[in-house]
């Protein structure tokens, strides 16, 4: 080999070579975005992260192996999550998710166990390799002058770094998306670095303590239950989140016998039923979660609180299942999809769960169970767990109205809903209010027979079952005209339904013309007729004071000063 060749080979190979594998790994990334304005974004931040870091090791190949392979890295992490756990990679995963429950998941998969130690030894011996023959910047420099730029260098790029990641900035339109669309999206690694501003937690407004004090001070011993009694005789309680469920007979369009289904009308045995108001539309299951076992709905917390499984539940001090715990209950959760999904299993350990079962453990196949699979595994796991004087808490998650509602023709649905049962509307309406018609057929028949398994007995029990949310029907369900009253109309997107039942006779609940499913849990309480601790407290003279309401009470200053007390007296959130 001439050696004028040889010697740029010596010098430049390292850094041409480098060069290469940094190109591959904007090719794998980068690219592989589905949006041109995506895919511009993950570049500026690679090339971001190379300028910091040349400007710190003062040596290009290795500036440029590490910054691709830390995307790369950050890539395959996105996909091997979206493959096990069936949920995106998130930047609160590398805080809670890695501190609680990787070594556990890790566990189930022992590929992945020797991928990590194949990882491990090798990109160190890489990382050594390329740091030995690279070249080094700056060498002609005193000490004092290459320090200097170096850390100018740093500060500029990461600086810029910053203003890339700005929700204003100039990829703000990445930012623009709501987020569901940013949890289930092809776009992981745009969505990660999204999710850095998006997952802000700020903790809501309050008033003066002094005020709150003079507003809440009666309830800070909380309440006895109305009649006195011992753990032993507490009833069962069963709650069940129908999952994109409403009352659809609401709708102005929908007035045939299939639209008022038997799961919506009160009975001999109804406690208490009405319009529920919740904090999300279309999607975020996982928030109408946090609302009805806290108390709280997530949109007190800012933007963040969109992401309450991950950056708000580790934080929660006291909720509906802890109360319960306190009171001698066993507290279970039913899940119908893998435990990890959403961060679920940490999450309702954080909200107070004894146990947690997934699809998985059920034996069930996940993201398609009906709801009578789920009642029938939830009657499954509380007749294995029961013993004589001890009251149980079943928390039950159904997903069998999941969206979207258009992907199968008309004609696949069973009668007589394959014909079309809602005249009037136009085909795309009509399929998807069909498919919910066809859904709700099956969840009332379910529902029937959990309530003969559970209210047909003499042990003592509460069921409760609501709806999440209102599905999107891809975006056609807002246009659609309702009945609402006018003083509804305004959350007319943002309403469900609440039914409590019971087969004994306790003291009678308030009805609203709208309650608030953060206020959901105060309900639970007294329909169980349980004794409430000063948080519970506090929420019932909430919702008394509020009519039912929480965000839209008529009087925020009381809000306020009910903020102040729940935080900074009670704790409830830290």
């Amino acid at each position: 080999m001439p050696q004028p060749l040889k010697r740029f080979l010596q010098k430049t190979g390292p850094w041409l070579v480098a060069a290469g594998f940094f190109l591959f790994c904007v090719s794998m990334t980068a690219l592989r975005e589905p949006a041109l304005l995506q895919q511009a974004f993950v570049i500026a931040l690679m090339v971001c992260a190379f300028g910091v870091l040349v400007s710190a090791f003062a040596r290009p190949a290795t500036a440029l192996v590490v910054s691709g392979g830390l995307f790369l890295g950050l890539n395959f992490l996105s996909v091997m999550k979206l493959r096990y756990l069936d949920s995106p990679l998130m930047p609160a995963d590398f805080v809670y998710y890695a501190r609680s429950s990787l070594l556990e998941t890790l566990g189930h998969y022992p590929h992945l166990w020797m991928l990590s130690v194949v990882v491990c030894v090798v990109v160190p011996l890489v990382l050594w390799a390329v740091w030995h023959f690279d070249r080094r910047l700056l060498a002609h420099l005193s000490r004092g002058r290459a320090w200097t730029m170096r850390l100018s260098g740093m500060a500029l790029w990461a600086f810029a770094f910053w203003v890339c990641l700005l929700p204003n900035g100039p990829f703000a339109e990445v930012h623009a998306k709501n987020v569901w669309e940013k949890l289930s999206d092809d776009a992981q690694i745009t969505n990660f670095f999204v999710n850095f501003s998006d997952s802000d937690v700020r903790m809501p407004e309050m008033g003066d303590d002094a005020q709150a004090e003079q507003e809440w001070g009666a309830t800070a011993s909380g309440e006895p239950a109305a009649i006195p009694r011992s753990p032993e005789s507490y009833p069962d309680i069963v709650q069940v989140l129908e999952e994109s469920t409403f009352n659809p007979s609401n709708f102005t369009q929908c007035n045939i016998p299939e639209c008022r289904v038997a799961m919506f009308k009160p009975d001999v045995r109804t406690r208490s039923t009405g319009p529920m108001r919740v904090h999300t539309f279309g999607g975020g299951t996982w928030v109408s979660e946090f609302a009805t076992l806290t108390g709280m709905p997530q949109d007190i917390f800012g933007p963040g609180g969109m992401y309450a499984p991950y950056v708000l539940a580790p934080h929660v001090q006291d909720s509906l299942p802890r109360q319960l715990q306190r009171l001698g209950y066993l507290t279970i959760a039913i899940y119908p999809t893998n435990g990890a999904f959403l961060n679920g299993r940490n999450a309702y350990r954080a909200y107070g769960f004894d146990q947690f079962y997934d699809a998985n453990q059920l034996g069930l196949e996940e993201w398609e169970e009906t709801d009578k699979q789920m009642f029938d595994a939830a009657k499954r796991v509380y007749d294995k767990v029961k013993k004589p004087g001890q009251p149980v808490f079943v928390m039950i998650l159904t997903l069998a109205q999941h969206g979207p509602h258009d992907t199968d023709p008309l004609s696949s649905l069973p009668a007589p809903f394959n014909k079309g049962v809602l005249k009037g509307l136009p085909t795309r309406e009509s399929l998807n209010f069909n498919t919910y018609l066809a859904n709700l057929r099956n969840s009332d028949v379910a529902m029937r027979g959990l309530e003969h398994d559970f209210l047909d007995r003499a042990q003592p029990t509460v069921i409760v079952h609501f709806g999440d949310h209102q599905p999107s029907f891809s975006g056609l369900i807002r246009e659609m005209p309702r009945t609402w009253p006018d003083e509804l109309s305004s959350v007319k997107d943002y309403l469900t339904y609440y039914m409590i039942k019971s087969n004994f006779q306790g003291a009678s609940l308030p009805h609203y013309p709208m309650l608030d499913i953060a206020l959901l849990p105060s309900m639970v309480l007294q329909a169980a007729d349980l004794p409430t601790d000063p948080y519970f407290s506090a929420a019932i003279a909430l919702r008394t004071r509020c009519k039912g309401l929480y965000t839209d009470c008529a009087q925020p200053g009381l809000v306020k000063s009910y903020h102040a007390w729940i935080f900074n007296r009670l704790h409830v959130y830290e």
